[in-house]
């Protein structure tokens, strides 16, 4: 349920955080000022507005993790994008200004970068790493690991060209991995949930005062809903409203074509 919110476009985002804390508030309000229970929730009048605090607090800490989680991922993911595409324009590179014939190894690395754009990061928020990519990275490692390159170009470019390919493995793996992370679900369900308690303890430090109470959890609602909404855009790099693009890779893929 989570991961199907956090994939809507920004305005259906905001609008069920929206309806989500609009509806909560309306319920909190209404059975302390409306509801036949008024007067057993009156009984609890005095709580003192420390007790907000505790709540608010812990609320604040837990989105400010989430938060910087958010952010973390978000550099990893760019990071190994952009070594994914530092790494593949190295070993065209090397291929190049090697003495031998390296047409092949060309060759296989334009057909994983086309790959990687084409097959593999539409579908890299979904279903993760592509077949297709897999098969064509495959390709290419073997071609690398050619030992005939070593005697036609010598170990020291091999051993270049072997650093490079092996790295731009890892970049796609680390890609791959951040794009199907799903390991903020909770800690999204406990933000969510703690914004519930807090508008709860609002009402209970306001319970004699009705507007004052409405006005204080409306407050509250309104921030919370700028704060976590700003966040859930930037949850899912590859696959979010606000997703990294593949143009470091295309760039080296044009590059190649030149």
């Amino acid at each position: 349920m989570i991961d199907a919110w956090l994939e809507l476009p920004t305005f259906a985002l905001f609008a069920l955080l929206i309806l989500f804390y609009g509806i909560a508030a309306a319920l909190i309000v209404w059975l302390c000022a409306r509801s036949p229970l008024r007067p057993r929730i009156l009984t609890l009048s005095g709580v003192v507005a420390p007790f907000f605090t505790a709540t608010s607090v812990l609320f604040a800490l837990l989105t400010g993790f989430l938060a910087s989680d958010v952010g973390d991922r978000n550099r990893q993911a760019w990071r190994a994008v952009n070594t994914e595409s530092s790494a593949a324009s190295a070993l065209y590179t090397l291929s190049v200004a090697s003495a031998s014939d390296m047409q092949d190894i060309r060759a296989a690395l334009r057909d994983y970068l086309q790959s990687v754009v084409k097959d593999e990061w539409p579908r890299l928020g979904e279903q993760g790493a592509s077949a297709k990519t897999d098969e064509t990275y495959a390709r290419l490692l073997r071609e690398v690991s050619d030992p005939a390159i070593a005697t036609a170009a010598g170990n020291p470019v091999h051993n270049a060209l072997l650093n490079s390919v092996l790295r731009l493995g890892e970049a796609r793996a680390a890609r791959v991995s951040l794009a199907s992370d799903r390991t903020n679900d909770l800690k999204w369900l406990s933000v969510l949930i703690l914004g519930v308690i807090t508008q709860i303890s609002l009402a209970a430090v306001h319970l004699e005062r009705p507007r004052a109470q409405l006005t204080a959890i409306v407050l509250f609602s309104s921030a919370a809903i700028v704060a976590l909404g700003l966040i859930a855009l930037q949850e899912q790099p590859f696959d979010g409203a606000i997703r990294i693009s593949p143009q470091p890779i295309e760039t080296a893929l044009k590059a190649m074509a030149n």
